[in-house]
């Protein structure tokens, strides 16, 4: 029996002679390739983070602006460049010539259709000049306004408004620390009965918006005498925060309870296991509950508000600032000054421990 040989399948020419179009990245080696992709990326990341900075960036030039640079519209702080001549101020612009050339001379005495300007470096030397004086280009100067810093300083009782700030944040982040940390600590070791409920029920209070209990809790911090009081203020936070809870007992989820079980051989107490064994590890988790409530107890302006209205000693930045706001609500400059330095402070908490908080969370879930 023959034995027929098998046929084999021939490739099309144009597939064999086919190229990758000019101009792609086909033709590229793959270091190449690989920089396109990371500079792409990084250009695409720095857009983003321009994005989010402009508004930061408008407000700081705005604070270092007067009023009349608010008035010519430039956008950095610039002022009209000006020399004085016989006791005189004159106002500096770049005059162009029949010639093609430009000079930069004083405007001495403006005129409708033609003007009589002098040489800076000459003064005594007139020269007329023929057109419209405001179509010339101003020569500006960088002149910002530091002095704006200083009188937002002053009207917002800055140091008492800080001291009432800090000491309200304070208190209630170590409130709601020990309290969110030892709710979490039961919830993610200790067996309890009806512990599903709990969580859930701890849980569904987040969705809970805050303006429900805002008047029931009102009357009663009335009732008992608090209002105009930072108790209000400090005292719920040492009850926990179902949000704080919630992000606590899922970081002590991941750590092994191996270390539980060594710590109880050695004898420790579960609040000895909890402070030795479990805080350190959760470092990360526990400075970002206490930085998420920090930041919240600094811009809160409701609750500070309502409580403290009419306590002028004891107001934290938020309300200062909007009463601050009512009374310069037209000098632009000065309101974007005080917003300045009510921001200062958490950016600089921020920044000094973002180390800390940042090296201290996995978001893979693996210990550090």
């Amino acid at each position: 029996m023959a034995v027929m040989p098998m046929r084999q399948k021939k490739t099309p020419p144009s597939l064999l002679t086919a190229k990758e179009p000019k101009g792609s990245f086909g033709d590229l080696d793959l270091p190449t390739k690989r920089f396109l992709a990371k500079s792409t990326v990084t250009l695409f990341a720095l857009m983003i983070v321009l994005a989010y900075l402009l508004p930061l960036g408008f407000m700081t030039v705005t604070a270092l602006k007067s009023e009349a640079q608010i008035s010519n519209q430039a956008i950095l702080p610039r002022s009209p460049t000006t020399i004085t001549v016989e006791g005189e101020e004159l106002e500096i612009f770049e005059v162009p010539f029949d010639d093609g050339s430009t000079q930069t001379l004083a405007l001495l005495r403006p005129g409708r259709e033609s003007s009589v300007f002098v040489n800076p470096a000459d003064p005594d030397v007139e020269i007329e000049w023929t057109g419209r004086w405001r179509t010339l280009e101003r020569g500006l100067v960088l002149d910002p306004e530091y002095g704006n810093f200083a009188d937002a300083w002053g009207a917002l009782d800055f140091v008492l408004a800080v001291r009432n700030t800090g000491l309200i944040a304070g208190l209630g982040m170590a409130g709601t620390v020990i309290a969110s940390t030892l709710v979490a600590y039961g919830l993610s070791r200790f067996r309890m009965p009806a512990k599903k409920l709990i969580l859930g029920s701890l849980v569904a209070t987040i969705i809970l918006p805050g303006f429900v209990t805002l008047v029931p809790t009102y009357a009663l911090f009335l009732q008992i005498g608090w209002v105009g009081t930072w108790l209000p203020l400090i005292v719920p936070s040492f009850f926990g925060n179902a949000y704080n809870v919630f992000l606590l007992r899922q970081f002590f989820l991941t750590i092994p309870r191996d270390l539980d079980e060594a710590a109880s051989i050695d004898g420790a107490s579960p609040l000895t296991t909890l402070i030795t064994i479990i805080l350190p590890q959760a470092k990360g988790a526990v400075l970002a509950v206490s930085l998420f409530h920090f930041f919240f107890a600094w811009n809160d302006f409701l609750s500070p508000l309502i409580y403290l209205a009419g306590k002028q000693d004891l107001q934290p930045i938020s309300v200062k600032l909007y009463e601050f706001l009512g009374l310069y609500d037209t000098a632009i400059p000065l309101v974007q000054a005080g917003a300045m330095l009510s921001m200062s402070i958490p950016i600089l908490v921020f920044l000094f421990l973002q180390k800390i908080f940042l090296g201290g969370i996995d978001l893979s879930g693996s210990l550090k």
